[in-house]
């Protein structure tokens, strides 16, 4: 979602986890803390991705299994006033070298490699940031940042200075044929950032990193992606369709349709202070 790197200026602010956002805001509570919580949010996917981006076939790999092999690295945002969970955050611990070039193609790639990491016993040197879902009944409330806050807090307990992350920009998907390295760099005319997921970002300070053209692959038969999308392919050929960041290429001829999704990197240097 963000990508930070030496020579920025200021850092995220911390929410340390478990704990609050200041005093009044909801509470970090990790899977490995109260796994029950989860039992609250069943379904909560589907309420925030389209239907098609949950075929993914590498990260419907290992998504399931983030909460026994990294249930510390999961969580949610709690009220405990209304004893409610707001919102879902997915992070995972990776092995990153500090430059652009080292970012990786994309998510696909960032979590296959930390599963790997891990399973070799190698340190992390970083956090990427999967996936911050809020379901429409919480959005517009401010919580997209106590997300990336909360994410910068589980870097900070760990002792890791950067959390980067493969971003899905809000806005992208009503310029489906715009290739995402022209998209990344349009701005408002105040000079920040044209999508608004970006602008949360670099409030917090981040810098925005390389275009990721082939982020998270996608493929299926015609009959899938019709199902998916609620829209026929009747011939071979590119197609645009609901909530899709690029177009998806449909082969009549092999019974085949594939898509990748673009996403941008975008990097946070996570500050040691917590916010008074």
């Amino acid at each position: 979602m963000i990508e930070r790197a030496a020579g920025e200026a200021g850092a995220i602010p911390l929410v340390k986890a478990p704990g609050d956002t200041g005093g009044v805001g909801p509470q970090v509570v990790r899977y490995s803390e109260r796994p029950e919580l989860w039992d609250a949010i069943t379904g909560l996917s589907d309420e925030v991705w389209p239907e098609y981006n949950r075929h993914g076939a590498t990260l419907n790999r290992y998504w399931g299994q983030l909460y026994e092999r990294f249930p510390e690295w999961q969580f949610v945002l709690y009220d405990p006033g209304g004893q409610t969970v707001l919102a879902e955050g997915h992070t995972i611990p990776v092995a990153w070298d500090g430059t652009d070039a080292g970012l990786g193609p994309g998510i696909d790639a960032t979590v296959a490699a930390a599963f790997g990491l891990r399973a070799a016993g190698r340190p992390p040197t970083a956090v990427s940031a999967l996936a911050a879902e809020i379901p429409p009944r919480h959005q517009r409330r401010g919580l997209a940042k106590v997300m990336l806050q909360a994410m910068a807090g589980l870097a900070g307990d760990a002792g890791l200075a950067h959390l980067i992350a493969p971003v899905r920009p809000t806005l992208k998907d009503r310029y489906p044929t715009i290739p995402i390295d022209r998209y990344v760099r349009w701005t408002r005319p105040d000079g920040t950032p044209f999508d608004p997921w970006m602008r949360v970002h670099t409030q917090l300070g981040a810098r925005i990193g390389p275009a990721i053209p082939r982020s998270l692959h996608i493929a299926g038969t015609v009959g899938d992606w019709e199902s998916w999308t609620g829209m026929p392919f009747p011939e071979t050929g590119d197609y645009v369709f609901p909530a899709g960041l690029a177009t998806v290429h449909i082969d009549r001829d092999n019974d085949t349709g594939e898509y990748w999704e673009p996403n941008i990197w975008i990097i946070h240097q996570v500050s040691s202070r917590t916010p008074d």
